[in-house]
C-alpha cells in the first residue's frame, strides 16, 4: 500500500513491548480500561484527525493484536528484536517508503490522550514550521519519567531520559511520554540513533537533539489533558489509575448529556455504553460491553446488564442481572 504526500500526516503508533511488568498471559495493549482494550483507547483519540495511514508496531504476541484490531483500519509492522523506541520506529519507516509528508509517533499504552490534544499537537507543529514536535506535560513527580530539558531563553535542549540525568534535570518536571510529530526529516535522522546509554536501548527520544545537531528547529507544545496524571500503563497499579481517569471521563460526559446518577461515583459505566437523556442510574449500576438505554430508562441500584438494548421508559429493577450474551446463547 503507497501512501500519498500532502497536507495530511501518517500515525505510527508503538505496541511492540513485552508488558512483562503486568505478569500476565494477556498482551499489555490488550489489557481492557473502562472496556476497551488500552491500544484501542488510542486508536480511537487517533481516527477523527483522518491520518493518511495508521501503522502500529508489534513484537510481542503480534498474532493476538493483529487478531484483535483486524478491520480496524491499521497496517502491522513487525519488530523483530525490542531494542527501545527509537529502534521500533526505525522498523516502521520502510512501510512508509516514497511518503515525505509528517509522521506523528505515539505510544499504544497511553489510553488518556484525546483527539483534542492530538490535534493541538499537529496544529502547534503545522503553524511553528518546526522540523519536529512534542507534546510535553509538567507534573508534580515526574519519576521515571524523560525529562524536557529547556536553554534560558526557553527553547528545547534535549530530552534525557531518567537513568541518564544528572541530580540538577531529575528536578525538572517537564517530561515527555513519547509523543511527537516529525517531518520527512526523521528517516534519515533515526539512522543515526545510538544505544550508548544506561538501558543500552535506541531511544525515540533521542530525536529532537539529533534535529538540532542537524541545524533544524524543534517545538514544543504542552498538552492539557489528563495523559500528564498517567503517561503509560506499564503495571496493574497504573491500569487501575486509567481505569479509575477514564471512568470519572465517562461519568462527565453522561451527566452532562442528560442522564442522571445518584451516586456517581458508585456507577461504572464502559466506554462502549450509550445512553438517552433523562437515564436515570441509581447506586451500584454496572454497565457492560454494547448497553443501549433509551430516553427515560430507569436502572434500579445494584443491577448489571451487558450487551442488552432496552427501550423507552423502562424500568428495570434493582439487583436485576441481564446480559444479552446470555440470552442469546439460550
Amino acid at each position: 500500500m503507497t501512501v500519498e504526500s500532502g497536507s495530511g500526516f501518517a500515525v505510527v503508533i508503538l505496541a511492540a513491548g513485552h508488558g512483562t511488568r503486568m505478569k500476565s498471559s494477556l498482551p499489555k495493549m490488550l489489557h481492557p480500561a473502562a472496556g476497551r482494550p488500552l491500544l484501542e483507547h488510542v486508536l480511537r483519540a487517533v481516527r477523527p484527525l483522518e491520518p493518511v495511514r495508521t501503522l502500529v508496531v508489534v513484537g510481542h504476541r503480534a498474532e493476538r493484536l493483529r487478531e484483535r484490531f483486524a478491520g480496524a483500519g491499521v497496517s502491522f509492522v513487525v519488530q523483530e528484536r525490542q531494542l527501545g523506541t527509537g529502534d521500533a520506529l526505525r522498523a516502521a519507516l520502510p512501510a512508509l517508503a516514497g511518503y515525505d509528508g509528517d509522521i506523528m509517533v505515539l505510544t499504544g499504552d497511553s489510553p488518556l490522550l484525546t483527539t483534542e490534544t492530538l490535534a493541538a499537537l499537529r496544529q502547534g507543529h503545522r503553524q511553528s514550521g518546526a522540523g519536529m514536535t512534542l507534546l510535553s506535560y509538567l507534573v508534580e513527580d515526574p519519576a521515571g519519567l524523560g525529562r524536557v530539558v529547556r536553554d534560558e531563553s526557553g527553547r528545547m535542549l534535549r530530552i534525557v531520559e531518567e537513568k541518564d540525568a544528572s541530580e540538577a534535570e531529575r528536578d525538572i518536571n517537564e517530561i515527555n511520554p513519547g509523543l511527537f510529530i516529525f517531518d520527512s526529516h526523521v528517516v534519515e535522522l533515526a539512522k543515526r540513533l545510538t544505544n550508548d546509554n544506561a538501558q543500552g536501548e535506541y531511544y525515540v527520544t533521542d530525536l529532537p537533539g539529533l534535529y538540532l545537531e542537524a541545524g533544524l528547529s524543534t517545538n514544543i507544545v504542552v498538552g492539557q489533558d489528563e495523559t500528564g496524571l498517567l503517561v503509560g500503563v506499564n503495571d496493574r497499579a497504573q491500569l487501575a489509575s486509567a481505569e479509575r481517569i477514564l471512568r470519572d471521563r465517562i461519568r462527565r460526559r453522561w451527566l452532562a448529556e442528560g442522564v442522571t446518577m445518584l451516586a456517581p461515583e458508585q456507577t461504572f459505566i464502559d466506554d462502549t455504553v450509550e445512553l438517552a437523556r433523562d437515564v436515570v442510574l441509581e447506586p451500584g449500576v454496572v454497565l457492560r460491553g454494547t448497553v443501549r438505554l433509551a430516553e427515560g430508562v430507569t436502572v434500579g441500584a445494584y443491577s448489571v446488564l451487558e450487551d442488552v438494548v432496552i427501550g423507552p421508559g423502562e424500568v428495570i429493577a434493582p439487583h436485576t442481572l441481564r446480559c444479552g450474551r446470555d440470552a442469546a446463547a439460550d
